[in-house]
């Protein structure tokens, strides 16, 4: 019982720590790429509207993450169990949208490099739009039988045990639950392959193109792009979507914590490519379509 009560309480200021620690980065590493991408771009690139939209996703996670931070620094959680409801759904929802804007962008960069003239009249302003536009579509049709769910699943019968699950022993009461959890952990590994693909092809290409020497810098950077994706989907959004079908309540919350560290590394995303990030638009247009 000590032993329990121990494991419970002690690891929950490590995790109020991890959470702070993320919120306090991600808040303005997002909000000033964010302005940076309104100001100093405008919105007719297709990879400048997708980061936009990546920006807007992680910033969603960081506004969630204050509950967090308090619940696991005090033990106890003031609001509802709706509001536990949605901030675990802000979490799940970052993890999809984030997932599937990163993979817009390494396709982007994808056609960008490998077919960069067949491609031009897919990368436009109006595609990436209608493109955003079905992701967000997408995550709310999920959040509809997520939100009916959710709190069956929740374990919320007292205040200080917000965000935790109970596990899914009948699994054929808990079968729309579980259809969610296998669904999420489907779409990653989906998403990852496309990655791995989009890489590989990128990297042959600017292999092939080894001896134009004046653009090696913008070939280390585009790689540097295909690599953090990769890094961010196996270390954050893998882990998280395996974890909640196969590890206990206690056992998840530190893969949560590794997956919200997301949205401090999204930014670097932007930075490896300084010179298109800092630049404006009119300077940037002829770079972006090589």
């Amino acid at each position: 019982m000590n032993n329990s009560e121990e494991y419970r309480t002690e690891p929950k200021l490590a995790y109020a720590v991890v959470f702070g620690s993320v919120m306090v980065l991600g808040l303005p590493l997002n909000a000033v790429s964010l302005w940076i991408l309104l100001r100093r771009h405008s919105l007719k690139s297709s990879n400048a509207i997708f980061m936009v939209n990546l920006a807007i996703s992680d910033l969603l996670l960081v506004i969630s993450l204050p509950m967090r931070v308090y619940l696991y620094a005090t033990g106890t959680w003031p609001l509802s169990s709706k509001a536990c409801t949605y901030i675990t759904m802000l979490f799940r929802n970052n993890i999809r949208s984030s997932s599937i804007f990163i993979t817009l962008i390494s396709v982007d960069r994808l056609l960008a490099v490998v077919y960069p003239l067949r491609s031009r009249h897919l990368r436009t302003a109006s595609n990436a739009w209608k493109s955003v536009a079905l992701v967000w579509l997408f995550v709310l049709m999920v959040n509809i039988p997520e939100g009916l769910e959710l709190p069956k699943n929740l374990n919320n019968s007292n205040e200080s045990t917000c965000f935790e699950f109970r596990r899914q022993q009948q699994e054929q009461e808990q079968q729309p639950g579980l259809a969610l959890s296998y669904f999420q952990l489907v779409l990653v590994v989906t998403l990852l392959t496309v990655n791995l693909v989009s890489t590989v092809l990128v990297s042959c290409t600017l292999h092939k193109r080894l001896n134009d020497s004046a653009k090696v810098n913008n070939k280390v950077n585009v790689m540097l792009i295909f690599a953090m994706n990769l890094v961010m989907f196996i270390l954050c959004f893998l882990p998280a979507s395996i974890g909640v079908l196969t590890i206990k309540t206690h056992e998840i919350t530190p893969l949560v914590c590794l997956a919200s560290v997301n949205c401090c590394l999204d930014p670097l995303l932007y930075y490896f490519s300084l010179d298109a990030f800092w630049k404006k638009k009119e300077d940037v247009d002829l770079a972006r379509e090589q």
